[in-house]
């Protein structure tokens, strides 16, 4: 099944895939094969058999799509685990299986088969795995699939941000990374990186002045060079100003934004940090309280004020989750006039790390209860990156108990 499904797909388009899918499980003893895939803001998932809302075929297969929250299927992309379907019985068993790309939950699964084992369900997770890693070597360059994540037109601005912007989830041996934006097709002015090298994660998040395609355009400049002097070498505290030099170059003071910029050491744990006019980075520790980490902020990138800018540093402890976020998550007001708020946004945060849900999912929950807030629109780009930090073996028990919390400044 495996080695046919890999053969076959060296020379596949997104459209070819779930036929490929169905006619090698079957050697397998696999039936009623389908594969769906999630939508932009992960609330629906959308057959890959049909195409796009814009396309004819919209309706009927827009009929077919499957709910994340209240469905089985739903709690097998939630949960990443396989679940029972309906209308199994003995001799004709049916189940969800996750698609993961890593632990980028791309969709499900449905498979049907005549037995239920151990063997069984290791099959069906390579072959999900597998679909899952073909789905993300196809759909770069496939329009079908780019609509078929799609409920709704998407604007320039957002086009150009997800094309852009990293993966929305990563993991490692050392740390976990999930980002989310919001508004998902009128996004603008935010962006979000992260990278790693050798035992050094950086992270970063950027909020650009305005709502509109200019505001994009900013927001990716000042991303890009910041990818582009950290490839260079340029250390974390003059990457800022490496940063500033471009976007006044582009755009003499006419554009600025605002950002975070952080290096994270997974061997020791140790946090780095600079703000640049930007709201303070959040601790989660301990699955029950959060602590804001401060660091004198230096002004924001493009406005060329020439205050001093601070690399601040922080040791965290094995399970802490780092949170960097823009206003639009904490300050966008609803129709009635009220925020969201810091102290929902870090009690909604602690609840769900608590539960001990992937950072993905948690992020996921997160965005649909701040759209429901502001029912299902929100007038200011509302992004998250959050880090968890497994922690290395080499790190004894008492030594991270003993780990300062407070951030200190170094000029």
């Amino acid at each position: 099944m495996l080695s046919g499904l890999l053969s076959d797909s060296h020379a596949m388009s997104f459209e070819h895939l779930p036929g490929l899918v169905e006619r090698h499980a079957a050697t397998a003893g696999f039936t009623d094969v389908r594969v769906y895939l999630g939508d932009l803001q992960r609330d629906v998932l959308r057959p890959a058999a049909g195409a796009g809302p814009d396309d004819a075929a919209g309706p009927a297969r827009r009929q077919a799509d499957l709910t994340v929250e209240g469905t089985v299927a739903g709690r097998a992309y939630q949960h990443g685990t396989i679940v029972v379907a309906a209308g199994s019985t003995e001799g004709a068993h049916r189940w969800w299986v996750p698609l993961l790309d890593g632990t980028e939950r791309l969709g499900v699964l449905h498979l049907a088969g005549a037995t239920d084992s151990e063997d069984v369900r290791d099959a069906m997770v390579s072959l999900a795995s597998l679909v899952a890693m073909l789905v993300v070597g196809a759909r770069d360059t496939s329009d079908s699939y780019a609509r078929l994540a799609r409920v709704k037109p998407m604007n320039v601005a957002a086009e150009m941000q997800w094309q852009l912007m990293a993966p929305r989830t990563y993991v490692d041996g050392n740390v976990a990374v999930a980002a989310a934006m919001e508004p998902a097709y009128e996004v603008s002015g935010d962006a979000y990186d992260y990278a790693t090298a050798g035992d050094v994660v950086h992270l970063s998040l950027f909020d650009a002045m305005g709502h509109d395609t200019a505001a994009g355009l900013t927001a990716n400049l000042a991303m890009g060079a910041c990818r582009n002097r950290r490839r260079q070498g340029v250390a974390l505290g003059d990457l800022g100003a490496a940063i500033e030099l471009v976007l006044l170059d582009q755009f003499s003071s006419e554009r600025f934004v605002t950002g975070i910029l952080a290096d994270l050491n997974t061997t020791t744990g140790m946090l780095s940090w600079v703000n640049r006019a930007h709201l303070p980075p959040v601790v989660i520790r301990g699955r029950r309280w959060t602590t804001l980490l401060d660091c004198p902020p230096a002004h924001p990138m493009g406005t060329d004020l020439g205050l001093p800018s601070f690399v601040c540093r922080d040791q965290l402890q094995p399970g802490d989750r780092l949170v960097l976020y823009s206003d639009g998550i904490t300050e966008a007001r609803n129709a009635k006039g009220e925020e969201f708020g810091e102290t929902a946004f870090l009690d909604f945060l602690v609840r769900h790390h608590s539960d001990g849900l992937p950072v993905g999912e948690t992020l996921r929950r997160l965005m649909r209860s701040l759209r429901a807030h502001h029912d299902g629109w929100l007038r200011d780009d509302a992004t998250i990156l959050l880090c968890e930090w497994f922690g290395p073996a080499t790190l004894s028990a008492s030594a991270a108990a003993s780990a300062p919390v407070a951030g200190v400044p170094r000029p």
